[in-house]
């Protein structure tokens, strides 16, 4: 495009980041070229509202997620609530109704990672 971008708003990349993509890279291709031809500036300009309407549809009062989206947020709080313990009688798989090796499959599946925590004094 002969354009040079340096900078791309923190906002811009939570929004990237957080889209489901359902057209895969192409989708993301062809709207980081729009961006970068009608970006005036070296700040790389996404018209974000095109992707909140999709990301965020209880904007317009509708309130259905995808299966994927409510079977993470199901597992995420049940993994909370058991603090991130996934087997035996009071782990995440047992209250999920599944084996442990299902619930791991399904975590790697949807991108579900343990958060990393640091014990150590700063």
């Amino acid at each position: 495009m002969g354009k040079t971008i340096d900078t791309i708003p923190a906002e811009t990349m939570d929004t990237l980041t957080r889209y489901t993509w359902p057209g895969n890279i192409r989708e993301l291709q062809n709207l980081i070229e729009r961006a970068v031809i009608l970006s005036p500036c070296p700040v790389l300009q996404v018209p974000l509202q095109d992707l909140n309407i999709r990301t965020n549809p209880a904007q317009d009062g509708v309130k259905y997620r995808t299966l994927e989206q409510a079977e993470r947020g199901h597992i995420l709080a049940t993994l909370k609530e058991t603090k991130w313990v996934l087997s035996g009688p009071r782990g995440a798989a047992t209250r999920l109704g599944m084996n442990r090796s299902t619930l791991q499959f399904r975590m790697k599946k949807i991108g579900i990672v343990r958060p990393w925590t640091c014990e150590c004094q700063l």
